[in-house]
């Protein structure tokens, strides 16, 4: 999963991305509005952490333009602000949810669960999909009820599709929601993680969709 977090407090920043990134999180940044509102414009996230008091560009402003522009990525608003009507102002403006600072990280984490589920079309906090299960709270995946073994990349991979399964995921969705900027972008990686998982699958379960991609199926008969 892609998330930005858009805030100018670097030490706040760094805390957030790295929290993020020992869950699994691919993290960009941006320090100012005007950077967040390119950011945001130009890559598909999965969440955004997005701080209202911003140089250059305030939060409300960039969150009012990437919701003109047709951007629907869940966003979570964090600020210092703990009035009632900056609060109607943030979620009129475009947010789905609101953290007022100070605050835990595990709040923050199981906020952006949340936020990704339901865009996901999810409410609750276990996903499945035929045999496998995902539990967001522990990011642990389960195959007919016992834990499956997955190196770091493979969960990354696997849970993206379970978050979207029976939809086409292409490999460039793939990639571009996996691996962060600097690392090579390479989409035959992904077919090597996709081997590895059906190694590990039942068969049948991750189908290619030949020239577009893939798409996690549940077996006929079986629950999604």
């Amino acid at each position: 999963m892609r998330v930005l977090v858009v805030e100018d407090e670097a030490a706040l920043a760094e805390q957030i991305a790295r929290t993020l990134q020992d869950r699994g999180y691919v993290v960009d940044l941006a320090s100012d509005g005007r950077e967040a509102w390119y950011q945001g414009g130009v890559q598909d996230y999965d969440a955004i952490l997005l701080d209202l008091g911003l140089p250059v560009l305030d939060g409300l402003s960039v969150l009012r333009r990437w919701r003109s522009e047709g951007m629907s990525s869940p966003v979570l608003v964090l600020t210092a602000r703990d009035q009632w009507h900056e609060k109607v102002a943030g979620i009129d403006a475009g947010a789905d949810d609101y953290l007022s600072k100070p605050f835990h990280m595990e709040e923050l984490l199981a906020r952006l669960r949340a936020l990704i589920r339901r865009a996901g079309g999810h409410a609750s906090a276990l996903l499945s999909c035929g045999p496998l299960e995902l539990d967001t709270r522990s990011a642990r995946i389960s195959l007919q009820g016992q834990p499956l073994l997955l190196t770091a990349q493979e969960f990354k991979l696997l849970a993206y599709l379970i978050h979207h399964a029976g939809q086409l995921v292409s490999r460039t969705e793939l990639t571009e929601h996996l691996y962060a900027q600097d690392c090579e972008r390479d989409s035959n990686t992904i077919e090597v993680f996709i081997g590895r998982l059906r190694k590990k699958l039942p068969a049948g379960l991750i189908e290619t969709v030949r020239g577009m991609g893939y798409r996690l199926q549940a077996p006929d008969g079986a629950e999604r």
